[in-house]
């Protein structure tokens, strides 16, 4: 949304979509007596929906975000505690509760009004209509890289700048002081003229009466004090001494453990199932077949299949139990669907051109491609891909009395609690969801099947139940990153100039503009024809930039050849409407020293990508011998406006780096008789540190609006790895994973 002036917006009046709201009933004033209750303690006091403070001093940011090893709970601290002007030795954070109350409505206004310019006066209201919007919508999810660029710019920022002005006006009213004469530091509020000095918690009580500003004053990047420092994570100490809890680590008394098998077609069911030898099992207490209708309406997304599952007193009498189990699964119509007839069928629906739908035309592209001296036209296509959390699926439930609680890690702990509620029958009230630390998401932990699982088997048992995933079930029943095919058409003219780019590509997913391109060129015309399959699609970490920056930053490079040019200055050339860009690849060239001959058999690879309010170039360095690929470097630049954590900013793009490394060289999910046949990391490898490349992490701080980085590693990595092939070998990579080439990995 593009950035309005007061009047445009108070003229349009299109909030919630009935007019512009302005009164007093939904303001959402002092909400302290409302959500006390849910987070505060003795010694404490909640100022604010996103902050407490206890009688030692301490604050602590509420985060409606999941910790899955991103460190987002830290860096959202830090922006809180920096316009705050806490000392940072004195600040903690703590997940918000799975409540409506603490619906993400920060994000919510991040989403729908990013970029608005109000009137002070209106913001309390437009801060109501979020707040009601966000808990109608159970806005309260990790992903998308938005917890910095949402969360923290429009909630904790101003959390903590307005939380500091109502302390400082409590200061000014018991000392009966102007209030500009009060200076907040380090947790403390100063006097200087009569040398008074108190801590916060000293003034915690009358804070909390007041009404926080809607809509405070921030500071300036020069003002910051913790933004923009490398800080101790919060998260990391306890994971490394075993306080950390993650889902697997509940206890309850009574409790029995479960895993599960759903039919392997997608959409299928069981035919027979006999339980004799499984039932003879000592430690097995029942086998308990789950019903695809508990599913398909609630999980949402595709036809889902019925599953079966072995409850026993511990986990390996249940596997065991599952193992024994003689099934025979009932036959369906997507049998005989293969990854080959997938793509078979992508080919033909791109050929037929039917039912086309654009993203983005713009001047004469059959007049360029006419006069065109030179036509490129090539397909390029990327498989269904996994997720593989480090964490198998678990989730701990107890039903008992009309109510369920429930302990998980998941991404979505509001959609997750309204989920488990509607496949008991129950009010959503009835449900407590206790979300627990992550060993990784990356979409996967979005999705509420084996929450509904968990639950549903309590109730079954009436006793608590811990199901927890097998590594094959996770990776057999996945909401897998779509396979896409993409068919290019560049014209370039005598002088090797890009004059015409045509792209069409299956299946539309999200963000919409991810197939978008940066680079300066008269004609374009992309655009895509669906070409839907029975497979369970799901958001994968970068989602569609992934498939996407594969194939346009493959393809600009087999222009720039096909000119005879350069790489990087072929890019470059065609990037000098966008500064902020052409800054960001140049100086990935640059720290790569792009222009250094290399020895024969080596070769470098270069791929720019924006996405999620920033922009990442990546530098790949290979060797290639005896067919043998070695990915030697890899040189990363990242302009996310502010870099909130350094340190975080790089971990999150080095991470990126090597779940998209892993995915360009091996990933690969391969559908055969209409189900997915790798089942572990023995057929679905990642890399290994021993095979792990040098990384190299730059942060240009250009002072835009601050973006994401937990996604931008992973778009540019495989373009720029195939292109590197491309540098040492001359051999053009048009098809992931790389395993699957003339090239060993």
């Amino acid at each position: 949304m593009g950035k309005w002036t007061r009047r445009g917006f108070i003229s349009a009046g299109v909030i919630a979509g009935g007019g512009l709201i302005v009164g007093v009933a939904i303001r959402p004033g002092n909400r302290a007596g409302e959500l006390s209750s849910y987070v505060k303690a003795d010694n404490e006091k909640l100022l604010h929906t996103w902050v407490k403070l206890d009688s030692n001093n301490v604050v602590t940011a509420i985060v409606p975000h999941s910790e899955m090893g991103q460190g987002a709970g830290t860096a959202l601290a830090q922006m809180l505690a920096d316009e705050l002007d806490a000392d940072w030795n004195l600040v903690q954070f703590e997940e918000a509760p799975a409540t409506s109350t603490f619906a993400n409505y920060p994000m919510g206004k991040a989403l729908l009004m990013g970029g608005v310019d109000m009137p002070d006066f209106v913001v309390p209201t437009v801060d109501g209509v979020m707040i009601r919007t966000a808990q109608a919508l159970d806005l309260q999810i990790t992903g998308g890289s938005l917890s910095v660029r949402s969360t923290g710019v429009y909630g904790m920022r101003v959390a903590g700048a307005a939380v500091k002005d109502m302390l400082r006006t409590a200061a000014s009213h018991r000392w009966k002081v102007p209030v500009d004469q009060v200076v907040a530091q380090n947790s403390y509020l100063l006097h200087e003229a009569s040398g008074r000095a108190e801590p916060y918690s000293a003034f915690a009580g009358d804070a909390a009466e007041m009404v926080p500003p809607a809509s405070p004053p921030l500071k300036t990047p020069d003002q910051f004090t913790i933004m923009g420092r490398d800080v101790q994570r919060h998260d990391l100490p306890s994971k490394v001494d075993g306080r950390a809890i993650f889902a697997l680590d509940i206890r309850l008394p009574n409790m029995l453990y479960a895993t599960v098998k759903r039919a392997p077609s997608f959409g299928g069911g069981i035919g027979s199932l006999d339980d004799s030898l499984t039932r003879q099992i000592s430690g097995v207490v029942d086998v308990v077949r789950l019903p695809a209708a508990e599913f398909s309406a609630i999980v949402g997304g595709f036809s889902s299949a019925e599953s079966v599952a072995v409850v026993a007193e511990g986990y390996w009498q249940a596997k065991k139990g599952l193992d024994a189990l003689s099934i025979e699964w009932a036959a369906t119509e997507n049998d005989a669907v293969s990854s080959e007839t997938i793509f078979a069928q992508f080919d033909k629906d791109i050929s037929a051109n039917t039912n086309w739908q654009s993203d983005e035309a713009q001047g004469d592209l059959s007049g360029a491609m006419e006069r065109a001296a030179q036509v490129i036209d090539v397909d390029y296509r990327v498989p269904f891909l996994a997720h593989t959390c480090m964490e198998p699926l678990n989730a701990t439930a107890v039903v008992s009395e009309g109510a369920c609680e429930i302990w998980i890690g998941c991404q979505s702990p509001l959609s997750f609690r309204k989920a488990v509620a509607d496949a008991l029958g129950f009010e959503v009230e009835n449900v407590t969801l206790n979300n627990c630390f992550m060993g990784g998401g990356f979409g996967r932990k979005s999705r509420p099947d084996f929450a509904i699982q968990a639950a549903l088997l309590s109730a079954e048992l009436g006793r608590p139940v811990q199901l927890i995933w097998s590594r094959e079930e996770d990776v057999q029943q996945d909401f897998y990153r779509p396979a896409v095919q993409s068919r290019f058409r560049g014209a370039l003219d005598n002088a090797g100039h890009l004059i015409a780019w045509q792209n069409t590509y299956t299946g539309k997913m999200e963000p919409i503009e991810a197939p978008l391109i940066p680079y300066a060129v008269d004609a374009k015309d992309i655009g895509y024809v669906a070409s839907p399959t029975h497979i369970p699609l799901g958001a994968w970490r970068s989602v569609d930039h992934s498939q996407h920056g594969f194939f346009t930053e493959s393809f600009i490079d087999e222009v720039a050849a096909a000119a005879n040019q350069d790489a990087y200055e072929y890019r470059a050339a065609r990037l000098k409407h966008l500064p902020r860009q052409l800054a960001v690849l140049k100086k990935a060239a640059d720290e790569a020293q792009w222009h250094t001959p290399l020895a024969p058999g080596r070769g470098r690879g270069i791929a720019l990508q924006e996405c999620f309010g920033s922009i990442i170039a990546e530098v790949v360095e290979v060797t290639v011998s005896e067919g043998a690929v070695s990915v030697d470097r890899v040189v990363a630049v990242i302009d996310a406006g502010y870099a909130v954590s350094p340190d975080g900013t790089k971990a999150q793009v080095e991470s990126g780096i090597i779940y998209g490394l892993s995915a360009a060289l091996y990933g690969e999910i391969t559908i055969q008789s209409g189900a997915v046949i790798q089942s572990n990391f023995h057929d679905y490898p990642s890399v290994r540190m021993s095979n792990a490349p040098v990384i190299e992490t730059h942060i240009i701080n250009s002072g835009e609006a601050i973006g994401g980085a937990g996604e931008l590693g992973t778009p540019p990595i495989a373009p720029a790895l195939a292109n590197a092939i491309f540098n040492a070998t001359g051999t053009r990579i048009r098809q992931l994973p790389i395993k699957n080439s003339e090239f060993s990995v």
